[in-house]
């Protein structure tokens, strides 16, 4: 009988949130199989090794995070020999999977053909991610893709599955929207069920997995198992531990709030932080926001407290009372 492949879950690219540092730190809680990084965006012309070493410092660590868990590059562009000649570079700069985003519903990116914009022609979808595949074909290196359900609706939703698939990528990972329909809930598991049936390669589901509960539900709707997590895996970096704990039929590790905020301050204190003080405190804020869709009027409260403090000494206390006041 043959065995069965283990249950994946990874890391999602986020735009302007997550870096060589907070990849580090979230993969380091256990239970992450890989990262995919924010995208490099590819118009004319073969970027420099170092931009690529920029956005993903990992490249010079033969792709992996401090722990250990494997950092896939991802592109972002229209053309495909453009495509194709970065992707070329990033690999020769360690990159050992090149990942495309057709999934990016960010307007400026979308009115120059990028990310979700690509889904409303799947003729140029199979052409760039071809072109890709077959120019790393050579360097024996895979190529991944991430879609949304469609541009405005899921007219094409298939069609653009299919797509992919001819053009030989290795893996899908879907997120069940639209561009159209952002982030909002819910995201719609059905319609990943219905594109693993018509692709070979291995799919994952992605939004709207904040909980175990909630990969629960989607495995029952979708019948996929591999899981891409991105706003839950910063505000619960030990769900793919919890996922894979579960799976195993083992006891599941309980994480609160006061768990998140001790994550939280790490970040701010780690040695190996480089951002300016105004950014670190920008982004604690960011995430704050971000702790309220998981963690509700406890992360509420806590983000009130800090809306207005622009010194990181003051948002750190501001944390640390918390913690001590919750523990009394």
């Amino acid at each position: 009988m043959k065995a069965k492949s283990p249950v994946l879950v990874a890391v999602a690219p986020m735009e302007g949130v997550m870096d060589a540092t907070t990849r580090h730190l979230i993969t380091r809680q256990g239970g992450w199989d890989f990262c995919v990084t924010e995208f490099l965006r590819v118009t004319q012309g073969r970027q420099p090794a170092r931009v690529f070493h920029r956005i993903c410092p990992e490249l010079r660590q033969n792709a992996l995070t401090p722990i250990g868990v494997p950092v896939h590059l991802q592109l972002l562009g229209s053309d495909p020999q453009a495509l194709a000649a970065n992707a070329e570079v990033g690999v020769k700069a360690g990159a050992k999977v090149i990942d495309l985003n057709y999934g990016c519903p960010a307007k400026i990116v979308n009115r120059h053909l990028g990310g979700a914009s690509m889904l409303r022609y799947p003729d140029r979808l199979y052409d760039a991610t071809h072109a890709v595949a077959q120019a790393l074909k050579a360097l024996d290196t895979p190529v991944t893709a991430k879609m949304r359900l469609g541009y405005d609706d899921t007219e094409l939703t298939l069609d653009n599955a299919r797509a992919l698939n001819a053009a030989g990528i290795s893996q899908l990972v879907v997120h069940a929207r639209t561009r159209a329909q952002g982030y909002k809930p819910p995201a719609h598991w059905e319609w990943v069920a219905r594109i693993a049936e018509v692709v070979d390669v291995p799919v994952f589901a992605n939004g709207d997995i904040w909980t175990l509960a909630d990969y629960q539900r989607c495995v029952a709707v979708s019948g996929v198992h591999h899981a891409m997590l991105g706003r839950s895996s910063m505000t619960n970096p030990w769900l793919a531990k919890q996922i894979k704990q579960h799976l195993a039929g083992e006891e599941v590790e309980q994480v609160d709030f006061k768990r998140m905020l001790g994550f939280l301050l790490e970040w701010l204190k780690l040695d190996a932080q480089f951002y300016e003080e105004i950014v670190r405190v920008m982004r604690v804020k960011q995430w704050l926001v971000m702790f309220r869709l998981r963690w509700g009027e406890e992360a509420k409260t806590v983000f009130d407290a800090c809306k207005r403090l622009t010194n990181e000494r003051d948002l750190i206390n501001n944390l640390e009372d918390y913690l001590l006041f919750a523990d009394s």
